[in-house]
């Protein structure tokens, strides 16, 4: 039994599948699970995944930035110039409180710093007296009779609108001295303080600066998984209470507004309310900022504002920040335009992304509805791979591939939305990938098969044409013309009786013998059926096309001949080398030609390769009449029809074989006309 024959009846147990699953195919059964741990990876999202999210939303955003307009927002900056000209930081806070008065005349809208001042002035002369140890008395007197410096910048703070910076800090911090000012800020549809970004504690200004301050926020900032900022917290969680983002109560300031506000619904916070406006949110808190590319002309240096070579209209009605983009200084943080942007920067694309109505927003369905894509685009390679095949399906996904990332590009340019379509392209590529090579090793392994079933019975030649070409090879049975070849040795009882004593050198004669025999068979393109003891059938035209199958099979006859006759000059010389008798070896062989039924013939627990039919029994009986006409090779009628003058044939008459009433015509095959 060939190996094909064994995985055939192995089928033959297998063919009762499940219903729903044989339709399905193994490549389909293992794109769709690629396809289920595809979307349980994206609910998972893990960093892989975000970081090729985020570099998709930072290729939208460098394609199409934010045009920067006339801007909201002023940066007094802490630049290199104002550090060399009014000397190293930190400054004194007289210098701060100056900077505060000169945005307040200029009639600024509101003020944030984005810097904290945890500590007393230092050098604050009343400070400066208890700590410099070379002063004189005197001099020591005249320092406690200036004012502190600290005291002058919460008085300058209390006539302004000005909002003071706070960070985050990962442990725990004492509330102060006195109440921890803050605005509440209202929950609307259910406590939110559990999503929020939190700090154990946070680092505050001096308790006389917070209580003249109109409101305080965090400045902190958090990054990415690859440490570009492109959404910022505009609340946090602080040790149980929630406090806003640097911008946003700026903004609070500025309105007039007397509180804040988050929104939550079933997917968590939506956004944030603030001056009767509404800014969505990640429902986390965090809001995605449209940034602009930098621009210079938002920085005016301190300096330049302190000795009066500002012009007021630059602050009027403007929202001021105060912060630095000096080197030294340690705020610069990359974004998805700038590699190195001012934190102070930060907050201010955030103030006009928000006030410029450009906010970004990922919707809280996007999730569902990019694993909604993916599962398309997927089930579409599913469906049409083993249908369409390789290549017309790689140029639709092509297609739907352009459409998808033109439709995200469009929703991103137009509307600020952001999906997520490298989620659907990874999805649909990878079914694609893996319905392609689960297709080719469904294909190998069939090829495997097909050459272990037939490498012993077929030619090589053949074998490679079945496996690369399976559909040739139809199983299960059909009918073909086909020349069947019997041959059987003769006087094998002899034989046989005269290694009685010895079964294995028998085993051995018939392997010696048959090896050749077979040879023949193959080298001519013929199918070995089976053997039977000393007995070889075989045919041609069967599993693949042969139109001149009748002939391939007379010359496969005419080479067993030779290869016997060569068989027997080995033996006859190894008998006298020996010094034994030698018994010669003779075989008949019977050749005939017309329809059969072929195929997988047996039952569910065992399968023959076989051919069946008169034509078949016909080719035995001739073998069966090779010793009593004396000749070695007989063919049929129809056989010598089809070999026509290319062969010497004699006709010996007509014979009625047993099982056939009518007579049928034998010729006796002598060789081939020009060559055997």
């Amino acid at each position: 039994m060939t190996g094909l024959q064994a995985g055939n009846r192995g089928e033959g147990r297998a063919g009762r599948r499940v219903p729903g699953l044989s339709g399905l195919g193994l490549p389909r059964l293992i794109g769709l699970l690629v396809l289920i741990l595809l979307t349980a990876l994206k609910y998972g999202d893990p960093v892989p995944l975000e970081r090729l999210r985020l570099a998709l939303f930072d290729r939208y955003m460098a394609g199409n930035p934010r045009l920067p307009a006339e801007s909201p927002v002023v940066i007094l900056d802490i630049d290199e110039a104002s550090l060399s000209r009014i000397g190293q930081w930190p400054w004194s806070r007289a210098v701060m409180a100056r900077i505060v008065d000169a945005a307040r005349a200029a009639d600024a809208a509101a003020i944030g710093f984005d810097i904290v001042f945890p500590e007393p002035d230092r050098l604050s002369p009343p400070r400066l007296a208890e700590t410099l140890p070379t002063l004189t008395p005197d001099m020591a007197a005249r320092l406690r009779q200036e004012p502190d410096t600290d005291a002058l910048f919460a008085s300058a703070i209390a006539k302004a609108r000005v909002v003071l910076g706070r960070s985050g800090l990962p442990h725990a911090t004492p509330a102060g001295e006195g109440a921890d000012p803050h605005m509440p800020i209202a929950m609307i549809g259910g406590e939110s303080l559990e999503l929020l970004p939190s700090y154990p504690g946070v680092l505050r200004n001096i308790p006389v600066l917070e209580k003249a301050a109109s409101g305080l926020g965090l400045f902190s900032i958090l990054s990415e998984p690859d440490g570009i900022i492109r959404r910022v917290p505009l609340a946090f969680g602080v040790d149980g209470v929630v406090r806003p983002a640097l911008a946003v109560e700026l903004l609070r300031v500025a309105t007039g507004g007397d509180a804040l506000a988050l929104k939550r619904d079933s997917a968590g916070i939506s956004g944030l309310i603030v001056g009767g406006n509404f800014i969505p949110t990640e429902r986390d808190g965090r809001f995605w900022v449209n940034f602009a590319r930098h621009d210079p002309d938002r920085f005016i240096p301190v300096a330049d504002v302190l000795e009066g070579k500002v012009p007021p209209e630059k602050l009027r009605g403007k929202l001021v920040l105060v912060g630095s983009s000096a080197i030294g200084l340690q705020d610069l943080r990359p974004t998805p335009l700038d590699r190195a942007m001012p934190g102070v920067e930060i907050h201010a694309q955030v103030l006009e992304t928000i006030l410029s109505g450009t906010a970004l927003t990922r919707p809280h369905y996007a999730l569902g509805a990019e694993i909604l894509a993916g599962g398309l685009l997927g089930l579409i390679m599913i469906v049409l791979v083993p249908r369409l095949g390789t290549l017309p399906v790689l140029a639709l996904g092509g297609a739907l591939a352009v459409v998808t990332w033109r439709a995200g590009s469009y929703l991103y340019d137009t509307r600020g939305l952001l999906f997520d379509v490298v989620y659907p392209l990874v999805a649909g590529f990878s079914v694609f990938i893996t319905l392609v090579f689960a297709n080719y090793w469904r294909e190998e392994k069939q090829k495997r098969e097909i050459r272990a079933a037939f490498q012993h019975y077929l030619a090589p030649s053949l074998v490679e044409r079945l496996a690369s070409e399976p559909s040739l090879l139809c199983l299960g049975g059909e009918t073909r013309e086909l020349t069947v070849l019997f041959s059987d040795m003769r006087g094998f009882t002899a034989v046989a009786e005269s290694y009685h004593a010895d079964p294995q050198a028998l085993t051995a004669l018939m392997n010696r013998l048959l090896s050749p025999l077979s040879t023949a068979i193959t080298d001519n393109d013929g199918t070995i059926d089976k053997y039977m003891g000393d007995a070889v059938m075989a045919f041609w035209n069967a599993p693949l096309d042969e139109p001149d199958h009748a002939i391939k099979a007379a010359r496969a006859a005419l080479d067993m001949r030779r290869r016997l006759a060569a068989l027997e000059v080995e033996r006859a010389a190894e008998a006298k080398s020996a010094g034994v008798p030698h018994l010669p070896l003779e075989i008949g062989i019977g050749i005939n030609s017309g329809p059969c039924v072929v195929g997988n013939m047996g039952s569910e627990f065992r399968f023959d390769y076989t051919a069946l039919g008169d034509t078949v029994n016909l080719a035995s009986r001739l073998e069966g009449l090779t010793a009593q006409h004396r000749v070695p090779i007989l063919v049929g009628e129809t056989t010598a029809a089809l070999l026509g003058a290319r062969f010497d044939l004699v006709e010996l008459g007509r014979v009625q074989v047993k099982g056939k009433q009518e007579e049928t015509r034998i010729f006796a095959l002598k060789g081939e006309k020009g060559g055997g």
